[in-house]
């Protein structure tokens, strides 16, 4: 790059929407251009909009009244460009480079999960600047203490099972609410542990339908008229159904109780993002914009006890952060009574 060019950045974001996304388009998008006098161009629904050229060129108007907004004001999609199914598909990594040097970009931001990073990583393998930011709501991205979106789907979450307590408690029901959360349990783990969960299954806990009964009846003989089961989406059940809908027969065969189910679904990645969520993007897209103007690329930005920092691509992609059996919030919860179906 000449001294003295003005610096030119590209945003997309990718795979599952949740709520944040236009907070660290905001984040990045202003400090690139106000403090850096950077230009920003906008790609459309993830990688797609790269492998297309579609695009828009993101003046500071245009970053104006997004910050409360969910979703994602460019679009996402779940285009992976280097999967490789039909003789098509091997051509998206060079039309993706070659977009990116047609509209001379120095540095493309990729916001998004595990599956982001991991292309955004392949991209700076083939030459490309990159630089990656975290994002979802299952809090499962490696190498940083969190991740926007899961604060707030923590809190629709726990507002769901506040609301389950009522009817549980009028008919003496066991409650059994599934959240999303395919290998981490870190929306169940502290939805259940902030909104009164009884029972708290997560993929990292090998649960056994035994003790979940056995808790379900220690508490009716125990004068505890109800029951809150929280189940998170990726625990072992059969794939014909869902984990909430299998437990609630499953309870109802083994246990003379009342079981229903209810499955939050994508009410959990809609909607504004809380306060905690749009101040975490803010972070994470202004340190990215940062990281830019340092020339720090290749790398991730990330929060390290309240601390950003960056970690490498190569690090990031194709590992997970689940929850450890171990955590702080599990043992409090097993000293408070909470069982984790396993003992």
């Amino acid at each position: 790059m000449t001294q003295g060019k003005v610096k030119r950045i590209g945003i997309l974001t990718a795979g599952g929407d949740c709520p944040g996304l236009n907070a660290a388009i905001r984040g990045v998008g202003k400090t690139a251009i106000v403090a850096y006098g950077m230009e920003v161009i906008g790609f459309s629904s993830g990688y797609t909009g790269l492998i297309h050229k579609q695009y828009v060129e993101l003046k500071e108007k245009d970053l104006s009244g997004i910050l409360t907004l969910g979703g994602t004001i460019i679009g996402t999609s779940r285009e992976k460009p280097f999967k490789i199914i039909t003789a098509e598909d091997n051509e998206k990594p060079d039309l993706i480079k070659e977009t990116y040097h047609e509209l001379g970009l120095d540095c493309l931001v990729c916001i998004g999960g595990n599956g982001t990073m991991k292309t955004a990583h392949l991209l700076s393998e083939i030459g490309l600047n990159v630089i990656g930011i975290p994002k979802t709501i299952d809090n499962d991205v490696w190498g940083t203490d969190t991740t926007f979106g899961f604060d707030s789907a923590v809190f629709i979450a726990t507002e769901a099972i506040d609301r389950l307590h009522s009817t549980a408690n009028s008919h003496g029901r066991v409650m059994i609410i599934e959240v999303m959360g395919h290998n981490a349990g870190w929306i169940a783990l502290y939805a259940g542990m902030a909104g009164g969960g009884d029972i708290i299954l997560i993929p990292e806990i090998k649960h056994s339908m035994n003790k979940v009964c056995n808790a379900i009846e220690w508490r009716y003989k125990h004068n505890k008229p109800y029951s809150i089961v929280v189940v998170a989406e990726g625990v072992d059940h059969p794939k014909s159904m869902s984990a909430a809908r299998f437990f609630s027969e499953s309870i109802q065969e083994r246990v003379d109780v009342e079981a229903r189910q209810t499955v939050l679904g994508y009410v959990q990645r809609g909607g504004s993002p809380t306060p905690m969520d749009r101040i975490l993007a803010t972070r994470y897209g202004a340190y990215a914009a940062q990281c830019i103007a340092e020339g720090n690329f290749g790398t991730m930005v990330a929060l390290r006890n309240n601390d950003l920092t960056t970690v490498s691509l190569e690090e990031v992609g194709g590992k997970l952060r689940l929850v450890d059996p171990d955590n702080p919030l599990v043992m409090k919860g097993r000293k408070m009574g909470v069982s984790f179906g396993d003992e």
